[in-house]
């Protein structure tokens, strides 16, 4: 048996300035950036297609807007890749990265897929839960820290062909801008706008369960669940069924926000009409709540340490 040791944590005044992100006018952007990303315009945003790339510039120009700096290194945003499909030998891929410097060169990577499924026999797969909801809770992430200066270094990276197999996060943990060691922990976001029962999964804890000491939310109205994590569930561990598995491979920690299927995963009425508001609301600012807890003071470094004698 191994034994872990799970630290107390005070927050300080940092997560104070994110509380007061939960009020209803705060929203307006949030749900924008859905209905924009989900609308038929973007085509279901298939790798490749012309969709994706309106995608691509929606978020460069947020990203823009917030104030989020590209890497000079990408000379962009923009980060390309090609894969191999089933039908097309030659895929071209493209990831949206970005940071906003901290008080330490310690990064926390934040991320969401932007692609989804594109046309299916003449019927658009909008994917607003999946995945414009994460994306537009990464953007309001980037949003908060980009006023209020982060203690880490906080990469945003919108990754693509995640519906290929993660070719996208893959690519970029084995092609890091950084020097993978000052990685200390992924943030993603696949899913996070649609549950009936007020229900978000925080999925990573079964390997490093000390991060659940820094889970926790001020929202009565949303309820928080620790799981699908455990190898032994077989494909009910979502270990490596989102962009967190690029990064698990890896060896850096991760927590992975989502929800569990629901009846529009993966078909054409996954639409922003059907995605649960006020959850998403509710579930966006608990998930930039966490990440503040996670961020004042830079108390994950010592868990880990700890963590690591303790083994």
């Amino acid at each position: 048996m191994k034994i872990y040791l799970l630290l107390p944590l005070i927050f300080t005044l940092g997560c104070n300035t994110v509380k007061t992100s939960n009020t209803p006018s705060h929203s307006d952007q949030l749900l924008k950036d859905v209905r924009t990303l989900s609308s038929d315009a973007f085509e279901g945003r298939k790798t490749g297609t012309k969709g994706a790339e309106l995608a691509r510039n929606y978020i460069s120009k947020r990203f823009k807007e917030i104030g989020v700096t590209s890497f000079p290194i990408l000379n962009s945003y923009s980060q390309p890749f090609l894969f191999e499909g089933i039908d097309d030998p030659k895929i071209n891929g493209k990831n949206i990265i970005g940071y906003i410097p901290g008080a330490s060169d310690k990064i926390i990577v934040i991320s969401a897929h932007y692609d989804h499924l594109g046309i299916i026999n003449g019927h658009i797969f909008n994917g607003a839960d999946d995945n414009a909801s994460g994306v537009a809770g990464m953007l309001k992430i980037a949003t908060h820290f980009s006023k209020n200066r982060p203690n880490y270094t906080l990469i945003f990276a919108a990754f693509d062909a995640e519906e290929f197999g993660r070719k996208g996060s893959f690519y970029f943990v084995n092609h890091l801008p950084v020097d993978i060691k000052r990685i200390k922990l992924n943030i993603n976001l696949d899913m996070i706008s649609h549950n009936d029962k007020g229900e978000l999964y925080a999925s990573g804890t079964y390997k490093n369960p000390q991060l659940k000491s820094f889970i926790s939310t001020t929202n009565p109205d949303l309820k928080i669940l620790f799981g699908h994590d455990n190898p032994k569930l077989g494909i009910d561990d979502w270990t490596n069924q989102s962009d967190q598995s690029a990064f698990n491979a890896k060896n850096i920690p991760f927590i992975y926000f989502g929800v569990e299927d629901h009846k529009d995963y993966h078909r054409d009425s996954d639409k922003f009409e059907n995605i649960n508001q006020q959850f998403f609301i509710n579930a966006a600012n608990a998930i930039l709540e966490i990440t503040d807890n996670i961020d004042s003071d830079r108390p994950i470094e010592k868990a880990f340490r700890e963590n690591l004698q303790m083994r």
